[in-house]
């Protein structure tokens, strides 16, 4: 294919030579290859300023990420067969992982699918895309969807955020079959519905799957607090797996009416709400001189931006205060965060110091991370973004 080229500044290649798929258009020689020149979306040839090739990129003029990787071979673009030979061996990895057909699908930058998310449940598959380049494919999508997985549905749950950022406008659209309200889910055991409309994302979090079924051996008996609970993907987990009472918070009445549902689904009569804002709700359960044996923090990102990084970090280390004062004596508290801006590192020293700060003797027990079919890229960053620590709380320990 005959593609317009971009030419980068001296020495922008280095992060992509060292395996990163993404151009910054501060890297770009506009000089030689004006941004304004291309439109949305469209597929350019990627060259260093020595006029050496580096492959082909999606290009969007309107965004700071304004190139996106999706060959390494200069004269090969996305097609419709490229893009369906990319969905095969991400299914082929997601059928060795999991017996069940419940799984991200397709996890964006690493699967070689920038800008592309799709979340499998059953016969139902939820499409996310979140750049022009890859709205222009929407078609080669979905018939790669049906061909693949023959679905009973397709839904394009196109309302993300990144949308407005690349110029995109926002909707959901029955790509494929009837319309539908519910996804349901099994999870490690578990049965859950949730609804489609409204939900966040593609209405579903696969990403903690390992960390909530590392959670069920430590349950059995135990009275636990899943804060931020959406559905209950943490606190019905771990009822099931014989939690003796399990309380379940989060600020969305209509998430904590399918934590009811969930319940009742799971045939579980132990499980009851807070509707509320987190740290409102927590500080209300200490001055009640609650205890629970179990407390899962899994708040939504507290630092969605790098310029948000202190006063996120406040944030994650009131968190942590507040579920430690609500443990018994020998408690267990589980931390986690889908911030990319914060380290696994920084997490256990927001741990280690909100535990000097309330006087509690802490040990890591477990660190978790993010699913297998969320596979990290090693040469990007942002592809590693899910940890969890699993902390033993004592008082007068030590």
């Amino acid at each position: 294919m005959d593609f317009p080229i971009l030419y980068l500044r001296k020495g922008a290649e280095r992060r992509l030579r060292a395996g990163h798929l993404w151009v910054y258009s501060n890297e770009v020689d506009i000089k030689r290859s004006p941004l304004t020149e291309f439109e949305a979306g469209a597929q350019a040839q990627l060259r260093a300023s020595n006029d050496k090739p580096l492959g082909t990129v999606f290009v969007n003029p309107h965004t700071l990420i304004c190139g996106r990787l999706i060959s390494r071979e200069p004269a090969q673009g996305m097609t419709p067969k490229r893009l369906t030979d990319r969905m095969e061996a991400a299914l082929s990895l997601r059928e060795r992982l999991f017996d069940k057909p419940f799984y991200r699908w397709v996890f964006g930058d690493s699967d070689g699918l920038s800008g592309l998310v799709v979340d499998r449940f059953d016969d139902v598959v939820v499409v996310q895309i979140s750049t022009a380049g890859m709205e222009l494919m929407k078609d080669a999508i979905v018939r790669a969807v049906q061909r693949l997985a023959h679905p009973r549905v397709v839904v394009l749950k196109n309302d993300g955020k990144m949308r407005k950022v690349e110029g995109l406008s926002s909707y959901v659209e029955f790509a494929h079959g009837p319309e539908t309200d519910i996804l349901r889910v099994e999870e490690n055991g578990a049965q859950f519905e949730v609804p489609l409309a409204g939900g966040q994302k593609t209405g579903w979090f696969y990403d903690h799957r390992m960390n909530r079924q590392r959670l069920q051996a430590y349950a059995p008996g135990k009275r636990v607090l899943d804060v931020f609970s959406y559905v209950g993907g943490w606190g019905i987990q771990a009822a099931c797996a014989g939690a003796s009472q399990v309380t379940c918070v989060d600020a969305s009445s209509s998430a904590v009416d399918s934590v009811h549902h969930n319940a009742k689904l799971n045939g579980l009569d132990n499980v009851d709400t807070i509707e509320g804002d987190a740290f409102d709700a927590l500080k209300a359960l200490a001055d009640e001189k609650e205890k629970f044996d179990i407390v899962v923090l899994d708040p939504p990102a507290l630092i969605p931006r790098r310029r948000d990084q202190k006063a996120g970090e406040q944030a994650y280390a009131r968190l942590n205060q507040l579920g430690l004062r609500l443990l018994e004596r020998d408690g267990l508290l589980v931390s986690a965060s889908c911030s990319m801006h914060l380290s696994q590192e920084k997490l256990i020293d927001i741990i280690r110091g909100s535990g000097r700060k309330i006087d509690r003797f802490v040990q890591l027990l477990e660190q978790g991370h993010q699913a297998p079919d969320h596979p990290v890229v090693p040469g990007i960053p942002e592809t590693d973004y899910i940890k969890s620590c699993f902390v033993r709380s004592l008082t007068g320990f030590l």
